[in-house]
């Protein structure tokens, strides 16, 4: 890999980190306790921690474009819970997909 390459890689991980860690304090799950999709709201969350862990992982070991790609998904699963309602993202349209 090319010392640009590697340079945007890390710098774009670096960014997409932060993002998502940003966005995984803000949202909340939207159905209540007692509800059956509360079960889906928080199974969003942990695929969001799981995935957030294993960039890290391999951010460690080196592996930019596996932790590129595990952060992307982590975000994914964040937009994706805020865009079917399971998740409570606010009006914050800068951190989640734009809601329509």
């Amino acid at each position: 890999m090319s010392p640009s390459v590697e340079a945007a890689l890390k710098e774009r991980l670096t960014r997409y980190l932060a993002l998502t860690e940003r966005a995984l304090g803000l949202v909340r799950p939207s159905p209540p306790a007692r509800s059956f999709l509360r079960g889906g709201a928080e199974d969003l969350l942990s695929m969001t921690r799981t995935y957030l862990q294993d960039a890290r992982h391999f951010q460690e070991e080196g592996d930019l474009v596996r932790a590129l790609a595990a952060v992307s998904y982590a975000h994914a699963w964040l937009d994706a819970g805020v865009r079917l309602g399971l998740l409570d993202g606010g009006d914050d349209d800068q951190t989640f997909t734009q809601y329509r």
